[in-house]
């Protein structure tokens, strides 16, 4: 079983990539690696490197984020259930400013996707439950939320087009 991964650009929003590995399908399922040095690892900048994981586990319906920094590289999938991943550009400096993508990850899709700095990250779930995995990159320690910039889920500068109108949020998406 060969070990690769077609990763493609986005034609919506410049630097956001789409990772898909191949995977070994027979009569007991399938199996797949979602990580290397040697291919996915060297999408990052020269000297950085992942330096930890996150699990999320949420419910049907509800909605995270969208949340970044100008830091973190993320690779991000969802292992069980299925989700819309939203990504959007928060660089005010870049061509696709406030411009946004979606993916439906999960289920039979493996897809993975990896965000650079300065892009906001979100996801809605639509199964009964979904388990979405991050992979963290960055220099010095970890931005977390106090250092993490928050963007409402339902800016009319971004227009997303949701799966719903009354998502189940946190405290810190409801208090935008």
């Amino acid at each position: 079983m060969a070990i690769e991964f077609n990763t493609t650009e986005s034609t919506k929003i410049k630097d956001l990539k789409v990772i898909t590995p191949s995977a070994f399908e027979e009569t007991r399922g399938s199996i797949w690696t979602s990580y290397t040095t040697g291919e996915v690892g060297t999408l990052l900048p020269k000297d950085l490197f992942f330096k930890h994981d996150k699990f999320s586990v949420s419910k049907k319906n509800v909605l995270r984020g969208i949340h970044g920094d100008h830091k973190s590289w993320k690779l991000v999938s969802c292992v069980s259930g299925s989700i819309l991943q939203v990504v959007v550009d928060m660089r005010e400096d870049s061509d696709t400013f406030l411009q946004w993508e979606s993916f439906d990850l999960g289920g039979d899709n493996r897809q993975m996707i990896l965000i650079p700095p300065g892009l906001g990250n979100a996801f809605y779930v639509k199964s009964d439950l979904a388990t979405y995995h991050y992979k963290l990159a960055y220099d010095g320690d970890y931005a977390d939320a106090d250092e993490q910039f928050t963007v409402k889920w339902n800016d009319p500068r971004i227009n997303i087009e949701w799966p719903t109108t009354d998502p189940i949020l946190s405290e810190r998406d409801r208090r935008l």
